[in-house]
């Protein structure tokens, strides 16, 4: 096999999984990866029928993540790294695994349950030079990379106020029997502490993070379940106050009927603002003070360079969620590629959501939760 392809292999992500075909479909974008091992369920036949459509050799299917991390590491031929597409609340004991044999890791958000977790897992892959990417999928898109590089050169001056809000309407009502994505996210034994925030507030406070930069100073939080029998959230608002003084609010919710997966950043500086929206992801509205708004087009000359890097077809012909999870994976995959090379390199100088967001993004779950036991209390992002 060439020295340019990297042999990954999966856990999770067996029959009926959502995530699982994401990933792979990502991973097998640019040519980088092949997938070359698996244990794709707890039922190992069910990971032999997987393995079986995959094609892939019988031999690397594995009966447990245990197993497939240490047959894995002894093989001359041996996966370079493996995806984490299981249950929250299984992450932390799978890149473990994997980890300590030295193998690097992409694990789906949010990385673990606890901050603890998180951090446990951040000092295992610096101990055993491994790679950690958490898939935060929208910092993948070329526009959200451009409002980043706008942001780091002053075009909108001090940031003063943000607001993030991401709305679906898919748990309005109890769907959690027929429906397995929902079945596990509304069950505090596999989802963790929260529901809505954990599921996708977490991905407003990484697009925010990603964008602008700012570290958070204290938040105040407000979760709410709306729908009868549930023990987590799908509801909830969280006020927001950065290291450099500006403010923000947050809301992500579940329940929001009329909406499909409408996540939106706005961004308001001192100079000027910024508005993403993940179901127009082509297009970034760009205002300048006292100029009228302008529309920046995926795919044009005129845009910095990681959103042309990122970009991938015309202008014109939409890109979305796969481009965007590519892109992860194809930066992720370049680091990789570039460790063997040269024995190390600089995760700064590699454009993928790294261990360290994701113990932040754990640490903002907790947060949200412990402000919201508390009615609703600032608490310190420590």
């Amino acid at each position: 096999m060439s020295a340019e392809i990297l042999k990954y292999g999966m856990v999770g992500g067996g029959p009926g999984a959502f995530i699982g075909e994401v990933h792979r479909t990502a991973a097998r974008f640019d040519g980088k990866n092949i997938l070359t091992a698996g244990s794709f369920s707890r039922d190992y036949q069910k990971t032999l029928k997987t393995g079986k459509d995959l094609g892939i050799d019988e031999n690397r299917l594995y009966k447990n993540y245990t197993e497939m991390a240490e047959k894995e590491s002894e093989l001359a031929d041996g996966i370079d790294f493996v995806s984490v597409v299981t249950p929250n609340h299984t992450h932390f004991e799978v890149a473990e695994a994997f980890l300590s044999q030295g193998i690097s890791v992409v694990c789906d958000k949010p990385v673990t349950t606890s901050s603890q977790e998180a951090s446990k897992l951040k000092q295992l892959a610096e101990k055993n030079d491994a790679e950690f990417c958490v898939t935060y999928t929208y910092s993948g898109y070329p526009m959200v990379k451009e409002a980043k590089e706008l942001v780091e050169k002053g075009e909108i001056g001090d940031i003063r106020v943000i607001m993030g809000e991401y709305p679906q309407e898919w748990l309005a009502e109890p769907t959690e029997e027929e429906n397995k994505q929902a079945s596990w996210r509304i069950d505090p034994n596999q989802a963790g502490i929260s529901n809505c925030i954990g599921d996708i507030g977490s991905h407003i406070e990484h697009t925010v993070s990603y964008i602008s930069g700012l570290e958070i100073s204290k938040l105040s939080a407000n979760l709410d379940t709306f729908v009868a029998g549930r023990e987590l959230d799908d509801n909830g608002e969280v006020m927001i106050k950065y290291e450099n003084g500006a403010t923000g609010m947050y809301w992500a919710s579940q329940v929001a009927v009329g909406n499909d997966n409408g996540l939106k950043v706005r961004i308001f500086g001192s100079k000027g603002s910024l508005e993403w929206s993940q179901e127009n992801p082509n297009y970034l509205y760009f205002s300048k003070l006292g100029e009228a708004t302008r529309i920046l087009s995926r795919g044009h000359d005129y845009l910095g360079n990681e959103a042309q890097k990122s970009n991938r077809i015309p202008p014109g012909h939409p890109e979305g969620y796969f481009e965007a999870f590519a892109n992860i994976y194809a930066n992720f995959s370049a680091a990789l590629l570039e460790k063997k090379k040269k024995g190390k390199i600089e995760e700064q100088d590699f454009d993928y959501p790294t261990i360290t967001e994701g113990l932040r993004g754990v640490k903002f779950i907790e947060k949200c939760v412990a402000s919201s036991q508390q009615g609703a209390s600032w608490v310190d992002f420590e």
